[in-house]
């Protein structure tokens, strides 16, 4: 498993399928507010 991300630290380059199968890059949103919400397993209360 990969380390936690830093609170305050840039989120690198990454690109992911929204829930329609459409891709989103996080270079999409540059200049917007985002929220990435990061969950250590599934099922999980968020």
């Amino acid at each position: 498993m990969a380390g936690l991300p830093e609170i305050g630290r840039k989120a690198p380059a990454f690109h992911l399928p929204d829930q329609t199968g459409e891709k989103r890059r996080l270079s999409d949103y540059k200049g917007k507010w985002v929220i990435l919400f990061f969950y250590p397993k599934d099922d999980t209360p968020g």
